[in-house]
This record gives structure tokens, C-alpha cells and sequence, in this order.
């Protein structure tokens, strides 16, 4: 319907990071699945959370050098987050399998 379009932000390499990441926190149990039902509960999905963080690291290495100081600051910064992350939430199901 014209006039009903939602205004939606400002595509940008900081906003493709941000998206990332949250993909990244879904798989990682750590942020609600947008498409999940109001309440469910936070599922894991360790595989696609670990390609999530590598496509991360893949566009940090094929952007060096083509960054700005803030979207530099910004991917570090993330991927090393989640990459924390990744660590306790595996160790943390590790113990789980036990």
C-alpha cells in the first residue's frame, strides 16, 4: 500500500557487522530468535553460530586496509566478543553432554 512503507536505516558496512553479530548471538543462545514465538526459549546452534563468526573474520581479512578507524574498532571489537563467547557457550555444553 503506498504510504505504509516502513522507513528502514542506512545500509552500510557497520550495519552488514551489526546484523552479523546478531545472527551470531541468535545461533549462540545469547539473543532471541526474531522468528521464534514470543517466549520461547534461546536455541544454540554451536555449527551455525561458528560460520556466522567465520564470515566475520573473512570480511575483517578482505577489508584490511579499507576501513575507517570507527568500522575497524567496530569489527574487532565484535568478533572478539563473540569469539569469547563461542568458547564459554561451548565449554558451557560440553559439560552439559557429560
Amino acid at each position: 500500500m503506498p504510504g505504509t512503507e516502513q522507513q528502514l536505516p542506512t545500509i552500510d558496512f557497520s550495519m552488514l557487522i551489526l546484523s552479523l553479530s546478531q545472527t551470531a548471538l541468535v545461533h549462540l543462545g545469547e539473543a532471541p530468535d526474531p522468528e521464534a514465538p514470543e517466549g520461547a526459549a534461546h536455541q544454540r546452534n554451536l555449527p551455525l553460530a561458528r560460520q556466522t563468526i567465520d564470515m566475520l573474520g573473512m570480511l575483517q581479512e578482505k577489508t584490511k586496509g579499507n576501513l575507517t578507524g570507527s568500522e575497524e574498532t567496530l569489527i574487532d571489537q565484535i568478533l572478539y566478543d563473540l569469539r569469547m563467547r563461542f568458547v564459554e557457550v561451548s565449554k558451557a555444553a560440553s559439560g552439559e553432554k557429560k
